[in-house]
């Protein structure tokens, strides 16, 4: 088997160690390390991470790490999984989007040891982490007062990655370019493959999307040969892939009252939400301008002019079969007698 080390700590086949991977000190004098987790079996078998909280105020991925962790039904058979729930830990203290010298952590690999703060944690997390692993899944949600629908968003064009992806069981797949400085584009300088979990919204805790997080890393530890294959009645429903996407944005400043919600199926022309006054004047309708899904929305009820409101998805595939699709997914995973331990779905 190969040779696993992080921060000076060579881990064992067979063995599972929790390692506080030092990052730099705070002008406070303080140490700030990163909490990584790792298991390996005594067989061999590929080494796949999953991390979170890249983006400090994307928290539902901490949740999902630590019910993996706590699942007694969950056995590692072959490889390695590293964990890495806060890779951003300075935006989890303050409950913030960015790194403290105000970078997009997630804009700033592959990163320099000698670099700005945000390209010292790029670079220790790349070469520590990444570095060592054929795989991986980043978990994120929407933006502040922004939720997503459980989606995942991948190189799809790669036929290995769309088939992990398909695995991991979500209703919605992106085939998502790749952004410079992103730790999906500096991972595949490194030939990892990496899936991007978009789920929820920023700063809470969604159960949804923490359910299907879940079972979607299991899947896709099963679909590697890493994990037995989650022993429960599937969500079996064929994936749908999206290539294009756009933002319907806001006409007018106002209040809003929604008519639309996350997963929602919307024809050209359909009413999306309705924008007024303070006073109760109506100023006009937001609507679309094509067919689609809705995979993403502004929940707070403020907009101004030019406001992102709603993320229409847009398929080859019948929209209104998508549609139905999602809302069996989250029947199967949040089911009315919830009697389910692992919190899997």
């Amino acid at each position: 088997m190969k040779k696993i080390t992080i921060a000076g700590h060579e881990i064992a086949p067979g063995s599972s160690i929790d390692i506080d991977m030092p990052i730099v000190r705070l002008y406070t004098d303080t140490d700030i390390s990163m909490p990584i987790h790792v298991r390996r079996s005594k067989k061999d078998g590929p080494t796949l991470f999953v991390s979170a909280a890249v983006h400090g105020d994307e928290i539902n991925g901490i949740e999902i790490i630590r019910r993996l962790l706590r699942l007694k039904s969950f056995k590692l058979i072959s490889g390695t999984l590293i964990l890495a729930p806060m890779v951003n830990v300075y935006g989890v203290l303050n409950q913030s989007r960015y790194m403290p010298d105000r970078r997009d952590l997630n804009r700033s690999f592959p990163g320099s040891e000698k670099g700005s703060l945000a390209g010292i944690v790029a670079h220790t997390f790349l070469n520590e982490i990444v570095k060592q692993c054929d795989y991986g899944i980043d978990l994120h949600t929407g933006a502040i007062h922004r939720s997503n629908l459980p989606q995942i968003r991948a190189n799809l064009d790669c036929p290995e990655t769309s088939a992990l992806a398909e695995a991991f069981g979500v209703s919605v797949l992106m085939n998502s370019a790749l952004r410079d400085g992103s730790l999906r584009q500096a991972a595949l300088d490194l030939d990892t493959r990496i899936l991007l979990y978009e789920a929820g919204e920023a700063l809470r805790f969604d159960e949804l999307s923490i359910r299907a997080g879940v079972r979607g890393i299991l899947n896709v530890l099963s679909k590697l040969g890493m994990a037995k294959k989650v022993n429960r009645k599937t969500h079996e429903k064929t994936p749908y892939i999206a290539n294009t996407s756009s933002w319907i944005r806001a006409h007018h400043s106002g209040i809003v009252t929604n008519l639309k919600n996350l997963g929602d199926y919307v024809e050209k022309g359909d009413n999306l939400a309705e924008i007024g006054s303070p006073l109760g004047e109506t100023f006009g309708k937001v609507t679309t301008r094509r067919a689609g899904i809705v995979i993403g929305k502004q929940n707070i009820p403020l907009v101004q002019q030019g406001d992102a409101m709603f993320h229409i998805a847009y398929f080859s595939e019948e929209e209104e079969e998508i549609a139905d699709n999602i809302q069996s997914m989250s029947e199967f995973l949040i089911p009315t007698s919830n009697n389910d331990d692992d919190k899997t779905g």
